[in-house]
């Protein structure tokens, strides 16, 4: 469907999402199935209670156990990877259906031949009885397709008209991006957040110049998040699990040291890094750094990712990993000289 294709590029362009909605197949991600609430504006963020949302993609998602507080934030993933950004899923009951199209016939905003093509897909004048397939009702959906409100690159590639799928099949194999629990973990590692990564160091306020610099970062809040994403209409649902596994250092300067050398420190028992403790002066931190000159008037712009495994489980036995996720933050330290004093 070139021609629906290049429409829907063009009125995005200019903001003219409400033709786009009359358009078969080409829906806007806020179109969600809801017994009778074709239409629905609806949002994938999390409630104020914490627990479920309804995306705009006919998706549910459950956030009860994702990361919470005001720095968290999403995962970039360590690969070209990225979540669809377009889907089909259940859209429209039979009579659902039939409420949407025929107004838009009804008005003839879309063409006299675009609309006639239409009712000879939907409807059967041999058998009214079999429009929009009114037999089948309550024994499966039409399925449309749902785009990323954020409009990723592939947005636009979605463009199959409806199609039946009766309950408990499973939609088209040829159909790319029908939803499936992989599908659904894919959606919810997207809606993943986690904690901000700001680093505790010792010294606290300023280091010096060659002191060993102790890193680390608190354990409680950097436990496993997840998400579960699920279409109840037709059962099926996936939880993606986000695990921290290491945390990687950048000094903000080349004339520094990391321990270990990498600039990564792995995870141990549930931790990374090691609190500063009286005593400890002699010895070399297992994460931190070492400043080999001064940042003068000046700080050094200090990164810290953290490095998320992501893995997902999902209905009928499903499951497998996704890529790695990381999220960091940048802390500007001061390093200063230490001072000699002359006798």
């Amino acid at each position: 469907m070139p021609a629906v294709s290049r429409t829907f590029r063009t009125f995005a362009a200019v903001g003219a999402v409400v033709f786009l909605l009359a358009l078969p197949g080409v829906a806007h991600a806020d179109d969600d199935l809801g017994n009778g609430k074709q239409g629905e504006d609806t949002d994938a963020n999390l409630n104020g209670d914490g627990t479920l949302s309804v995306s705009a993609g006919g998706v549910r998602f459950d956030h009860s156990k994702n990361g919470k507080g005001g720095k968290v934030g999403a995962l970039t993933s360590s690969t070209s990877w990225s979540p669809p950004p377009c889907w089909y899923a259940p859209k429209y009951s039979p009579e659902e259906l039939q409420a949407y199209l025929e107004p838009i016939w009804e008005a003839g905003s879309t063409g006299h031949q675009w609309d006639n093509e239409q009712r000879k897909k939907y409807t059967n004048p041999d058998d009214p009885e079999k429009d929009f397939n009114k037999h089948k009702s309550g024994k499966g959906y039409w399925w449309g397709s749902y785009v990323d409100k954020s409009f990723p690159p592939g947005w636009d590639s979605c463009t199959k008209d409806y199609f039946w799928v009766d309950q408990g099949d499973p939609p088209p194999a040829d159909v790319e991006n029908a939803v499936t629990p992989e599908i659904l973990a894919e959606l919810a590692y997207s809606e993943i957040r986690v904690p901000g990564t700001e680093i505790t160091l010792a010294p606290a306020q300023a280091t010096k110049v060659n002191l060993p610099t102790w890193a680390w970062l608190d354990g409680a809040q950097f436990q496993p998040v997840s998400v579960t994403a699920s279409v109840p209409e037709i059962g099926i649902s996936a939880t993606a699990t986000a695990e921290p596994v290491s945390l990687k250092i950048q000094p903000g300067t080349p004339d520094a040291e990391t321990y270990p050398a990498s600039g990564v420190c792995e995870i141990d028992n549930g931790r990374i890094g090691e609190p500063y403790a009286k005593g400890k002066a002699n010895r070399t931190p297992p994460c931190g750094v070492q400043y080999l000159r001064s940042s003068g008037d000046g700080t050094f712009p200090l990164q810290a990712t953290v490095t998320w495994e992501v893995h997902w489980t999902g209905s009928g036995g499903t499951g497998g990993d996704l890529p790695d996720g990381e999220f960091g933050a940048t802390q500007d330290v001061v390093v200063q000289e230490i001072q000699a004093v002359n006798r």
